[in-house]
């Protein structure tokens, strides 16, 4: 995105990047977005424009409102579950005792969106339950506190009718919300301990630090083999999970994913018992990103497992 440097623009950037992420699920896609907003703006009468960022606010929007309504068919089709594009980060060198983890120190706000909960791998998943003009409402004014005027400009319609969109994302997502997270120095000693677990074989230890009704989602977008399905329950999970760090796992690397500890890796096909694993590795080297969420209770209840090489490509390595 070489060409937005303009100095009446870039300040505006990032911002912009970060709605679109939240509405788009895809760091590519959102910065394709700002790239046409910037497009429209050197095209704009700026003298007219009375609130840069508003207004600059309004166009991304409704770019991403367009690319949602085309997306819907695309995703229709999609091999498999689908899984936001995952942003990833170094860790920082000392967990903040929270939730939500704080950008390590020089971090660019350019190349990946604020960490905190609205980028969570497991929210964002919801949000594709929505429809796209619930999901453009919803991110701007819950996330972003803009007025429900400005959205109804966005959407093409009336007050009441945004604030009617927003309110029925709000109570879709309620009722369907994922638990909240324990701190990052927390999920980071729960996951460490998961994969120490599955290095060393010991299914009773894999099996005690996952919730009963634990879920697996992986997405390979086709390209990559990848379960159809989620896999759902303790012991399941535990066993696909074993055969994959067991028989195959390479250069694990601890990365803040999304705000979240996660791993990012390469694995290439082994000897295993395992029918899933073996017809998920496919006989060649994986990379992927494996993001588990751990809850307050020391239990990881969900795993986002991305493998779709086309949601990699910023992920250096």
């Amino acid at each position: 995105m070489d060409a937005i440097e303009t100095d009446d623009f870039t300040p505006h950037r990032d911002h912009l990047v970060r709605v679109a992420y939240r509405m788009l699920g895809s760091l590519a896609d959102a910065e394709d977005a700002v790239q046409e907003a910037w497009l429209r703006w050197q095209r704009a009468d700026r003298s007219a424009i009375l609130e840069p960022r508003a207004w600059l606010t309004t166009v991304t929007g409704r770019i991403c409102l367009d690319v949602l309504r085309s997306a819907r068919v695309t995703r229709e089709a999609y091999v498999g579950p689908w899984l936001p594009e995952p942003l990833v980060e170094r860790l920082p060198a000392d967990p903040p005792p929270s939730s939500v983890a704080a950008p390590p120190p020089g971090a660019d706000p350019a190349d990946i969106a604020v960490l905190d909960d609205s980028v969570r791998m497991a929210l964002l998943t919801l949000l594709e339950r929505l429809t796209p003009e619930q999901r453009v409402a919803f991110v701007l004014h819950d996330v972003f506190g803009i007025p429900f005027d400005g959205i109804a400009t966005t959407l093409g319609t009336k007050v009441d009718t945004a604030r009617q969109l927003a309110s029925r994302a709000r109570r879709l997502l309620h009722d369907s919300a994922p638990p909240p997270l324990a701190p990052l120095a927390e999920q980071r000693a729960t996951v460490e301990a998961f994969f120490e677990a599955c290095q060393g074989g010991d299914l009773a230890r894999l099996t005690a630090l996952l919730a009963p009704d634990v879920e697996f989602h992986s997405d390979g977008g086709g390209h990559v083999r990848a379960a159809l399905r989620p896999i759902v329950g303790a012991d399941k999970v535990a066993r696909f999970l074993l055969g994959v760090v067991q028989h195959g796992w390479k250069s694990p690397e601890p990365a803040l994913v999304n705000g979240q500890y996660g791993v990012v890796f390469r694995f290439a096909p082994g000897d295993s018992r395992d029918a899933a694993y073996q017809r998920w590795v496919a006989g060649r080297e994986i990379r992927g990103v494996v993001v588990p969420d751990v809850t307050p209770d020391g239990r990881i209840s969900r795993f986002s497992f991305v493998v779709n090489p086309e949601k990699l490509r910023h992920v250096g390595g």
